[in-house]
């Protein structure tokens, strides 16, 4: 008898906005320079059940606002070779809203981020060389309240400095095959909810703890591509690839709940240990007749966690894709001034095996089983005298399966998003 859709407590609100510029000055022939700026606003609140008829107040309020710039200058130069070099900033403020009435998951900061790289390319006969180099520069700016009783705000203040680099080889093996090489060198540095992180996600339902001790993220990665594309009703690409990571970051299950005033909950710490990644993916699509287009994927990924000799957790499952579209090469009219055109119907779908690369105690609850989703989506033009417009309709999980994702930490407590269907319309004037 209670039963209703209005969504209430726990919950969460989102408002995002963004404003972006960007252009290109031609130079010369040889010569461009290109720019972009962008201002991001993201308002996030989470709210729960609470005491006191309080459930209208968030338990999480944050306001954050991002600026960016980047600036880069390319150059044709001789010989073939052909050179970038650019520059890139990030200044994110971050602030907690006071109307909470509660200590904050993350603290308030403000984080700079620049970034200077270079990057040369050349084509020689059958062989295309990159290479690129990178440094950046990252100070980030911090209040936090402290966990001891009584409670106090404490600054911080960590500056990283970070150098990279990358190159690839790609070789022309014949007219429609190819073999690329990639191998790099990169960093990243610890993110403020990995660094500060104190207490209940609301989100996730869950109690994150961050560890200011946190070191860089260290990685090299190696890839090898081959693709094989004999014509353009068909092509078929299969890629592997091996990464060596120190200090690798993950959220990691500990082996205890924490209660509150406000239930129990699961455990998370943010940790660092050495680990490898490794594993391939393949697709291939073909096109029938102009109108039918088929495409198939596989993604197989293995992680071990070197320092504790055990898998590494919270990886994505292998997966299959598979979808077919079918283009109606005629036009159906709708009425005497109205036509609908390139129609399209897209049936699709994903298989996600079950993760069985963890130990059972590493988690508070076993990797669900393997589960099948159906898509399906129509697209179409509407074509009026003057103009015309776009719409589709997308239909996810189409047969409503009950499953539960293994990287969604929501499977802990119910299952995952049934049938949803999404209208789009898009008219241009």
């Amino acid at each position: 008898e209670d039963f209703s859709y209005t969504i209430s407590a726990p919950m969460q609100k989102v408002g995002h906005h963004l404003a972006k510029l960007d252009g290109t000055y031609l130079i010369n022939e040889d010569e461009e320079l290109k720019f972009n700026m962008a201002f991001q606003q993201n308002n996030r609140k989470e709210y729960d059940i609470r005491r006191g008829n309080r459930s209208d107040l968030p338990m999480l309020s944050l306001l954050q606002n991002t600026f960016n710039t980047e600036i880069k200058y390319t150059r044709q130069m001789n010989r073939a070779w052909k050179l970038s070099l650019g520059n890139q900033n990030i200044i994110s403020d971050n602030t907690n809203n006071p109307e909470t009435k509660t200590a904050p998951l993350i603290p308030d900061y403000i984080s700079f981020k620049g970034g200077l790289f270079a990057i040369a390319s050349k084509k020689k006969g059958f062989l295309l060389i990159n290479m690129g180099l990178r440094y950046d520069i990252e100070n980030q700016n911090i209040v936090a309240i402290q966990k001891t009783i009584p409670r106090y705000s404490k600054r911080f203040e960590n500056t990283f400095h970070n150098l990279s680099g990358a190159s690839s080889f790609k070789f022309e093996l014949s007219r429609n095959q190819s073999l690329l090489y990639n191998t790099g060198y990169a960093t990243r540095n610890p993110g403020i909810n990995e660094l500060f992180s104190n207490g209940v996600h609301h989100g996730v339902s869950a109690i994150e703890d961050g560890d200011i001790h946190l070191k860089t993220e260290k990685a090299f990665k190696n890839t090898l591509e081959y693709k094989w594309v004999p014509s353009t009703k068909f092509s078929l690409s299969a890629l592997a690839f091996h990464q060596d990571f120190q200090n690798y970051i993950f959220l990691k299950p500990q082996n205890e709940m924490k209660l509150t005033i406000r239930g129990a909950f699961p455990y998370f710490k943010y940790e660092q240990t050495d680990a490898q990644i490794y594993g391939f993916d393949f697709s291939s699509e073909l096109t029938v007749r102009n109108s039918i287009h088929g495409i198939l994927r596989y993604s197989f990924l293995r992680g071990k966690d070197i320092s504790n000799d055990e898998p590494l957790i919270s990886l994505p499952s292998n997966n299959l894709f598979a979808s077919i579209k079918c283009q109606l090469n005629r036009s159906i009219n709708l009425s005497k001034e109205v036509r609908a055109e390139e129609i399209e119907i897209d049936i699709n779908n994903k298989t996600v095996f079950e993760q069985r690369n963890i130990l059972s105690v590493q988690d508070y609850s076993p990797a669900p089983p393997t589960y099948n989703l159906m898509g399906l989506k129509v697209s179409a033009r509407l074509v009026f005298p003057n103009h015309y417009l776009n719409c589709f309709i997308k239909v996810e999980n189409l047969f409503n399966v009950t499953y539960r994702d293994y990287l969604n930490r929501h499977r802990y407590f119910a299952d995952d998003i049934g049938l949803s269907a999404t209208l789009g319309l898009n008219f241009k004037f």
